[in-house]
């Protein structure tokens, strides 16, 4: 019954068709597929995150370089601004100081602008009063009257930018010392002292009278082609002719002087003008007209007259000589004298 038995267990596991046993292979299969499926999905999801994850790497390595040197040349340019910030800083403060500075000066001047305003009239006259004070210095102490003249001139102008009644009589007294001064002869000591330091000059270069030879006559000569002894018989005459040499002056005497005694002459020349010079500048007219009278008896007596250069030194000493250099200067106590009451008069109308 044993042996029946598992002939009978035997029997259904031997006859059991093939269909029965092949999904369950089947679903095996597929779960291995699936499985390799997912672990070859979740592969390559790794590793295309490990490619991302790569290429996000280099792409903010990249960025970060890039912001890193944006951010060494925002330093730079930083540091750049910053020192020009210093400098405009420095620029402002010193413009500050400048524009202080101007404000200071310009109140200054505007204080004394209008200090100057209030006593235009004594400035004014102080003005006026000390060129009329120059010109009267200039009249009694150096003679000038020239700049004389232009300090009177320069005192009226002055004057002019006053429109006060009393202004117009004090320019009234100074017009008049204006053309008392405007009538004197002109003399003009500069060109007259010119001239004689011009002649100073010159007399090294005067020849002397004792230096002056006449010209050799020269007479023409004859033929002697035709006789050759005749022409021997004139050389020979005209050698014993000029042993003895006789010469026409027309002054009796004439002064023959040593080279030493040349220079001691042309030097006493030079001082005697010099004399000239300083009794024209202090308007000593005897000293000065004595003084050209020597020099023009020396230059008649000494030197050549007949030269050119002699002629010429001759005329200008004769002619100097001849001028005035001595005249009656007026004085301007006059326009003082107005300046001055003008002035008591302004101090008393003030409280």
């Amino acid at each position: 019954m044993s042996e029946e038995k598992q002939i009978s267990e035997a029997k259904p596991v031997a006859e059991t068709p093939p269909e029965k046993v092949a999904p369950s292979n089947l679903v095996a299969q597929s779960a291995i597929i699936l499985s390799v499926l997912a672990l070859l999905a979740v592969g390559w999801q790794w590793w295309d995150a490990r490619e991302k994850s790569r290429a996000l790497e280099q792409t903010l390595t990249q960025r970060l370089s890039r912001f890193s040197e944006r951010n060494s040349e925002s330093n730079v340019l930083s540091k750049k601004a910053d020192e020009a910030a210093t400098l405009l800083t420095a620029r402002v403060t010193l413009l500050e100081q400048q524009l202080e500075t101007s404000k200071a000066q310009q109140e200054t001047l505007q204080t004394m602008y209008t200090e100057l305003a209030s006593n235009r009239d004594e400035w004014a006259i102080g003005e006026a009063e000390h060129l009329v004070i120059i010109a009267n210095q200039q009249l009694l102490l150096a003679g000038n009257v020239k700049p004389a003249l232009l300090a009177l001139q320069a005192a009226d102008a002055r004057l002019q930018t006053l429109t006060k009644p009393q202004v117009a009589a004090l320019r009234k007294v100074i017009g008049q010392d204006i053309q008392r001064l405007q009538d004197l002869p002109d003399i003009n000591l500069v060109e007259k002292s010119f001239e004689l330091e011009k002649l100073a000059s010159v007399i090294d270069k005067l020849p002397l009278a004792s230096e002056h030879r006449p010209a050799p006559e020269v007479a023409p000569q004859p033929d002697f082609s035709a006789s050759p002894w005749r022409r021997l018989a004139h050389e020979v005459w005209q050698d014993i002719k000029n042993l003895v040499r006789i010469e026409r002056i027309d002054t009796p005497e004439l002064p023959l002087l040593k080279p030493e005694q040349a220079d001691f002459l042309r030097e006493n020349f030079k001082l005697r003008l010099l004399s000239a010079r300083i009794a024209l500048l202090q308007h000593d007219e005897a000293a000065y007209r004595a003084a050209l009278l020597t020099a023009i008896n020396w230059l008649t007596e000494y030197f050549d007259t007949q030269d050119a250069a002699g002629r010429e030194a001759l005329t200008t000493l004769k002619t100097l000589s001849s001028d005035q250099i001595s005249i009656t200067l007026p004085n301007v106590s006059a326009s003082l004298d107005a300046i001055a009451n003008y002035k008591q008069g302004m101090e008393r109308a003030q409280p």
